[in-house]
C-alpha cells in the first residue's frame, strides 16, 4: 500500500533533496513540420529552441514552452521521420497533461473539434476536469482544469486567446504493474509525497488504480500519476510516445548531490550531460521509465533574444563547426511568424 512503510515515507525524501515539480516531457514525434504545425497553431504553445539532439545531430529537438520556456512549460521532442509507431504500456510515462483555466474546459473541446482533432468527453478526476485527446502522431495528452487557479502566464502571441491558453505542464502518467518499487523511487528518490489515491474496483481484476504523487505543496506542473494497469503489455519507445520525464533542480550543487545520493542507493545514474540549456542526469525507475533530473539554470535566452526564441536553428559550440553538414541533413521547416499568430489570434 502506498504511503505504508512498505513503500518509504508518505511525506517525500527525509534526506533533504526534493524536486519543485516537472521540468520537461520529451517525447518521440514523426514528421517534424507536422509536429510545429500542431503544438504552435493547435494547442498555441510557443517554440521556445529550435535546435537537434546533441546525442543524434542528424534528427532535430525542438523546445515548446510558455514565453520564455521556464521549468514546468515544457514539452520537448525527437522527430524522426519515417519511424515505426510506439506502443504506449507498462514501464513508460503515457500521458502528457497540460493546465488550462478552470472555465476553458468547453472552449477547448470546441477548438480541438473544428481543427478535427478527436477529443474525449469531459471527466471529472481527482476533483478536475479532465479532456483527453491525441496529437498527430498518436500521443496520449489529456488537457486538465484545476479548481485552483494555476498562476503562470500563457504564452500571449499565440493562436489561442490568452485567457484559455494552456499555462504549463500539470502531469504525467506513468503506467506500471506494480507500484510498490515505483512509489519508492518517487518518495525516496525524488522526493515527492503520496498525495491521494483512487481505485476502480480492484487492480487484481486488470482494472487500473491510479496513486498521485506531488512535489511540495502539489497543483499544476507538480503532480505524477502511478496507473497500475496489471495485463498490459510492455511499451515500446518509438513515434508517438514519451520519451523520458525530467524532474526539477534548481542549481548544479544540487544535481551533484542528487546524483551522489542515487548512487549510494545503488540507482544506475548517468554523468552529468550539458544540454546547453539546463545540465541533466538519467537514471531509471524500477518499471523502466527513463527519469531525468535537470537544472532551472541557464535558460533559453543564453544563445539568441527573447523575442526571437526558436526562430534559428541553434546549436551548441562543439556542433557549431559542422553547421553546414548538419543544417543539409535536416529538413526544412516552415515557422508561423509572431505577427502571423497574432493576427490569427485576432481575427
Amino acid at each position: 500500500m502506498v504511503g505504508s512503510d512498505s513503500t518509504g515515507s508518505s511525506t517525500g525524501d527525509r534526506r533533504g533533496l526534493a524536486t519543485t515539480g516537472l521540468h520537461h516531457v520529451t517525447a518521440i514525434g514523426g514528421d517534424p513540420q507536422r509536429n510545429v504545425e500542431f503544438y504552435l497553431r493547435t494547442l498555441g504553445l510557443r517554440l521556445v529552441k529550435t535546435t537537434v539532439n546533441f546525442d543524434d545531430p542528424g534528427t532535430y529537438h525542438l523546445y515548446y514552452g510558455d514565453e520564455r520556456g521556464l521549468p514546468g512549460s515544457l514539452i520537448t521532442f525527437f522527430p524522426w521521420p519515417g519511424a515505426p509507431k510506439g506502443r504506449r504500456g507498462v514501464g513508460q510515462a503515457t500521458t502528457t497533461a497540460f493546465s488550462v483555466p478552470e472555465t476553458s474546459i468547453g472552449w477547448w473541446k470546441q477548438h480541438l473539434e473544428s481543427q478535427d482533432v478527436e477529443v474525449s468527453d469531459v471527466v471529472t478526476r481527482e476533483g478536475e476536469e479532465v479532456l483527453a485527446l491525441r496529437d498527430p502522431d498518436g500521443l496520449a495528452i489529456e488537457l486538465v482544469a484545476h479548481p485552483q487557479e494555476d498562476p503562470r502566464d500563457p504564452w500571449r502571441l499565440g493562436l489561442v486567446p490568452p485567457e484559455h491558453a494552456i499555462r504549463g505542464l500539470h502531469s504525467v502518467t506513468l503506467t506500471v504493474s506494480r507500484e510498490d518499487a515505483t512509489a519508492a523511487m518517487l518518495l525516496d528518490g525524488l522526493g515527492l509525497r503520496y498525495d491521494s489515491e483512487q481505485r476502480a474496483g480492484g487492480a487484481a481484476r486488470g482494472i487500473p488504480s491510479r496513486f498521485r504523487f506531488a512535489a511540495g505543496d502539489g497543483g499544476p506542473g507538480a503532480y505524477v500519476d502511478v496507473e497500475v494497469t496489471p495485463h498490459a503489455p510492455d511499451g515500446l519507445v518509438a513515434v508517438g510516445t514519451i520519451h523520458h520525464v525530467a524532474w526539477r533542480a534548481p542549481d548544479e550543487e544540487t544535481q551533484i548531490a542528487w546524483r551522489e545520493q542515487l548512487l549510494d542507493d545503488g540507482v544506475q545514474v548517468t554523468s552529468i550531460m550539458d544540454r546547453q540549456y539546463f545540465r541533466s542526469i538519467y537514471f531509471r525507475e524500477p518499471a523502466g521509465t527513463l527519469l531525468e533530473i535537470a537544472t532551472d539554470q541557464p535558460g533559453f535566452a543564453i544563445d539568441e533574444p527573447l523575442l526571437e526564441l526558436g526562430q534559428a536553428l541553434k546549436l551548441p559550440p562543439w556542433l557549431e563547426p559542422n553547421r553546414e553538414q548538419i543544417e543539409a541533413a535536416l529538413p526544412k521547416l516552415n515557422l508561423p511568424r509572431e505577427g502571423d499568430q497574432l493576427n490569427a489570434t485576432r481575427s
